[in-house]
């Protein structure tokens, strides 16, 4: 097998890749030694891995192509190059989970999905970096320096999975496997001209990837396009009795379902997420009604509706989610806080201000505003609204503003249906801009579809950014990070210092004011979901026996 000179297989497509794999016009062992390569180049600019398998890979490679020579292809992912976020259990390889207390987690068995790709025929190039325990933005006091936007380096990639996005848009790798619990697929997808899918709730296994909240995890595909997110999907999808989530589903041909064709659907367009609840930069909105107009020569009908507002689904999912992952870190913050990194801390740490009865209360809402989608379900075939972008700079990063501003991905984690981010512009200092296609549950086919015919239509797929080796990287600083105590009434303090006291944790100065600065906004979260509720309003996670 060989490959012509000067043919960029950095920016080779799954797809395309695998065509020529077939084909036997590429090599798997030289695509693979093409990016390790590029990875040993260009990362130390990018900061995009944090532990790179260049022996297993080209041993992964060896072994695909004599498979594929042979006649014995598995199919698309057969001598592909992926990464994984940091968060995949990959066994006897570092998991890190991209914080210090990490450092020594190398796992005896695989993730489900890290099995099911290597059943494939993926070659692993390595784990992607990722915000400490897929939670909260860039840190500076971790054992690896964030992320960098390939695009700008000075930018953020957007979290979690900012490795992922990094790695993938400077054609690192051409594919990764992110996760979402609040956009952490989305995000990076959107501030990195990507494209992020998270898939329904339970349609993919989340058994063996470390937990950020076991309500509104979700695992899914990272990629150039959305050919190669369908091609991914349907490698990982599938029923898993190991995750306590995961729901018994047919699983169609989602490639089969890139048609092209979205003449006659339906399109209801969430406006009021970018106009009204975060409005969105300028040139944002002038992207999307680009895109609006796209799909309605594409042949949609395309239409303005309402959903709740994003903040009601804010304070739903932090509540819950803030909950969950300190319950799991618990032990740890009570005996180690100094190992967590400043911006960790001040998303976690106030969840020990909410009590039993926030968190039964958000569950309680959580189910409402999933009933209240159901008639948008019912007459839009899928919902558009903005993604991401321009992506801010890496030294403009606030922890606060987790607790301050709502999320346009955060509705889609709440309601649980497949949400597909993808690029449709650039702003004029060359920063992408995206959007979220937003489906039914387990309507995946459909969401791949309306996102494929939209990426055909424009020509978004051919930037691509330029990078060299050598760049000299600017420091990033997280003065603007630390910590604001606001003016808090003697009773906020006093609930402040019972709570904390009752979680059995052990705050020094800088510590409890990384909590005091998030307190107030934590606290109003709860009171706005203490809400006139009947006795018999069941919460989202009310308990069933699966059928079968």
């Amino acid at each position: 097998m060989t490959m012509g000179a000067g043919d960029d297989l950095h920016f080779l497509t799954i797809a395309e890749a695998a065509r020529r794999i077939a084909a036997r016009a590429l090599s798997p062992v030289e695509y693979t030694e093409h990016l390790l390569a590029r990875i040993a180049a260009l990362d130390p600019q990018l900061n995009a891995f944090i532990t790179v398998t260049g022996d297993l890979a080209r041993a992964q490679a060896k072994a695909a192509e004599a498979a594929v020579m042979a006649g014995r292809s598995r199919g698309p992912l057969h001598g592909v190059p992926l990464a994984l976020k940091d968060i995949y259990n990959t066994r006897g390889i570092l998991t890190s989970g991209g914080s210090k207390l990490g450092l020594e987690h190398v796992p005896q068995t695989d993730a489900t999905c890290t099995r099911k790709l290597a059943d494939a025929g993926m070659v692993l190039l390595g784990k992607l970096q990722t915000h400490e325990f897929a939670h909260g933005g860039p840190s500076v006091d971790l054992p690896w320096p964030p992320s960098r936007n390939p695009w700008h380096l000075e930018h953020f990639t957007g979290g979690s999975s900012s490795g992922s996005g990094a790695a993938i848009a400077a054609g690192l790798v051409p594919a990764s496997l992110g996760s979402d619990t609040g956009g952490s697929i989305r995000g990076p997808a959107s501030f990195c001209g990507l494209v992020g899918l998270m898939p329904t709730s339970g349609l993919v296994s989340r058994a063996g990837v470390i937990p950020n909240s076991f309500t509104f995890d979700h695992c899914g595909p990272m990629a150039w396009t959305v050919e190669d997110c369908a091609l991914l999907l349907q490698g990982i999808a599938g029923y898993d009795p190991a995750d306590g989530g995961s729901i018994p589903s047919d699983i169609p041909d989602y490639r089969a379902a890139l048609t092209g064709n979205i003449k006659g659907l339906k399109i209801g367009v969430l406006r009021h997420y970018w106009e009204e609840d975060l409005p969105a930069h300028p040139e944002h909105r002038q992207a999307m009604e680009a895109a609006l107009d796209v799909f309605r020569k594409l042949g949609a009908t395309v239409e303005d509706c309402r959903a709740r507002p994003m903040m009601d689904s804010l304070d739903v999912k932090v509540v819950i989610a803030e909950t969950e992952i300190f319950s799991v870190h618990a032990d740890n913050l009570r005996s180690r806080p100094a190992d967590f990194g400043r911006d960790f801390l001040g998303r976690i740490l106030p969840a020990c201000l909410f009590t039993s009865a926030d968190y039964f209360a958000a569950a309680r809402e959580h189910r409402r505003i999933v009933a209240e989608m159901q008639p948008l379900y019912a007459k839009y075939d899928v919902l558009v609204t903005a993604g991401f972008g321009p992506a801010p700079r890496l030294d403009a990063h606030r922890t606060v503003n987790f607790w301050q501003k709502s999320s346009v991905f955060t509705p889609s984690n709440v309601t649980g249906g497949p949400s597909l981010e993808l690029c449709n512009g650039f702003s004029q200092t060359g920063l992408p801009l995206g959007m979220q296609v937003i489906g039914r549950p387990f309507d995946e086919a459909t969401v791949l579809r309306v996102g494929d015919a939209y990426e055909r239509a424009t020509a978004w797929r051919q930037r691509r950014p330029e990078l060299k080796p050598g760049v000299k990287l600017m420091p990033v600083s997280a003065q603007a990070n630390e910590p604001v105590v606001p003016d808090l009434d003697g009773a906020t303090r006093s609930y402040v210092n019972t709570m904390v006291k009752r979680a059995g944790l052990t705050l020094d100065e800088r510590r409890m004011a990384i909590l005091l600065e998030a307190a107030p906004h934590a606290l109003a979260m709860a009171e706005r979901l203490r809400k006139q509720r009947g006795w018999f309003e069941e919460p989202s996670l009310a308990f069933r026996f699966r059928e079968g």
